[in-house]
């Protein structure tokens, strides 16, 4: 309860900071737009062509475009704001003040991820989860509760897997304060948008394996539309626990790196 108060208080503090600067609503709204514009507009262009590629039909491809949107709204609601705060020239840990995290009576590993909340993302997932129903709906064949809850479960591994890698980066910034590793997840989260299986197969096993990217959107898409096995669920919450276990020990040993910048 203590951290969930915690959240609450962060929370509050983000909003406050956010309405302090409306602009950046109706800047950040405009490009959610667009994001999602191109996004369907590509999609649909591509499928006016063929029916399927590769077992993928429009409406399951858009299911994977609106898990795409969804996990990107809560990487920017509350997994990027804090982790990305770290890194570049001047990032936290670059200009000393990350010293004020580490001399407070709370888990470092928590305060680096949850002190900074953007509200506004909050558009982005309404967006999202509306190109998910559109989906379904479009599909023709109704969202059964067992459908659901393996979607629920997918989703979750996937926010993990997400969470995992940007700890992991975040990590990476002791050794290198100056360098945003980030970059590298961006390039290649923006595939993620489309099916997995239409990728060449050394670019499909990258996404599989080497950086899961593919996994966070295409499974969670696949239960949507019923193509899920338990099987291929166990084993993506299986790979979330495993990234999250190594994630939180890459950032920990990071942090034995880090400088103070009163010392």
């Amino acid at each position: 309860m203590h951290y969930v108060k915690l959240i609450r208080l962060f929370v509050s503090a983000s909003a406050q900071d956010e309405v302090a600067h409306r602009a950046n609503f109706w800047i950040g709204l405009l490009h959610s737009l667009l994001n999602l514009a191109t996004g369907v507009l590509g999609m649909v262009v591509l499928f006016g062509q063929v029916d399927t590629i590769h077992g993928w039909d429009l409406p399951s491809t858009l299911a994977i475009l609106g898990v795409y949107l969804t996990l990107g709204a809560l990487r920017g609601l509350f997994i990027g704001p804090s982790l990305d705060a770290l890194a570049g020239m001047d990032g936290e840990v670059w200009t000393g003040t990350f010293d004020f995290t580490l001399l407070r009576p709370v888990d470092v590993q928590f305060l680096a991820s949850f002190r900074h909340w953007r509200p506004f993302a909050l558009v982005d997932l309404v967006l999202g989860l509306a190109v998910l129903a559109v989906s379904v709906s479009q599909l023709g064949e109704s969202l059964t509760l067992a459908r659901l809850a393996m979607f629920l479960v997918a989703m979750t591994a996937g926010v993990t897997i997400l969470y995992a890698i940007l700890l992991a980066f975040a990590g990476l910034v002791f050794w290198s304060p100056g360098f945003l590793f980030t970059w590298i997840f961006d390039a290649l989260f923006q595939m993620a948008r489309y099916p997995v299986g239409l990728y060449p197969g050394w670019l499909r096993l990258v996404l599989t394996w080497v950086i899961p990217v593919g996994v966070m959107t295409t499974i969670p898409a696949q239960a949507v539309t019923g193509r899920l096995s338990i099987g291929v669920l166990a084993a993506a919450s299986a790979l979330a626990a495993t990234l999250l276990v190594g994630g939180s020990a890459l950032f920990r040993l990071g942090l034995r790196r880090y400088a103070s910048a009163s010392s």
